[in-house]
């Protein structure tokens, strides 16, 4: 159980350090959204809450170490990149690779609804040019015109969704 000293010094309850100064630590929200990926996605692949992913996020929450290795994995980003340094920019690698992450998002969203052949063969050129460029765009998906996309294997929210049971005996009546 959290004392109410605990709670002063870390920030909140559950453990995660807020600076007394209002300074930034980190900046993993601009780096996740310039690279493209949503709060869902690196949800998932943190296995965290939502909220968690927000709280993170907030440039002023300060992370052990374990947590931001684990975003730099995610991110697929140089662990420096994540780290605020007397207000530097990004660096011109990383910038240029999320600029080829957003390229090729929308060349594969136009290879995806295009219908005329003349167009399709020049997104699939685009692709191979942007892969021959980085070739880790490979595993680069569209972007979403609309939500997540799921698996087959996946249920969405509804699945999860409890039902009282009340509901069912009304049914039997």
């Amino acid at each position: 159980m959290s004392s109410k000293s605990d709670v002063s010094r870390t920030g909140n309850s559950d453990g995660a350090k807020i600076p007394a100064g209002k300074h930034s630590l980190h900046r993993l929200g601009t780096v996740r959204r310039l690279q493209g990926i949503s709060r869902r996605t690196v949800a998932r692949h943190l296995n965290v809450e939502l909220a968690t992913v927000r709280r993170q996020e907030r440039e002023t929450t300060d992370l052990s170490l374990s947590e931001l290795y684990a975003w730099q994995k995610v991110l697929d980003v140089p662990v420096t990149e994540l780290l605020v340094q007397a207000d530097d920019p990004l660096s011109e690698p990383v910038l240029k690779r999320s600029q080829l992450v957003r390229l090729m998002k929308t060349v594969l969203a136009i290879l995806e609804i295009a219908e005329q052949e003349p167009i399709r063969r020049m997104a699939q050129t685009l692709v191979g040019q942007l892969t021959e460029l980085m070739p880790e765009l490979e595993g680069v998906s569209p972007w979403h015109a609309v939500g997540k996309r799921r698996r087959y294997d996946e249920f969405g929210v509804a699945a999860e969704r409890r039902l009282s049971d009340d509901m069912f005996m009304d049914l039997t009546d």
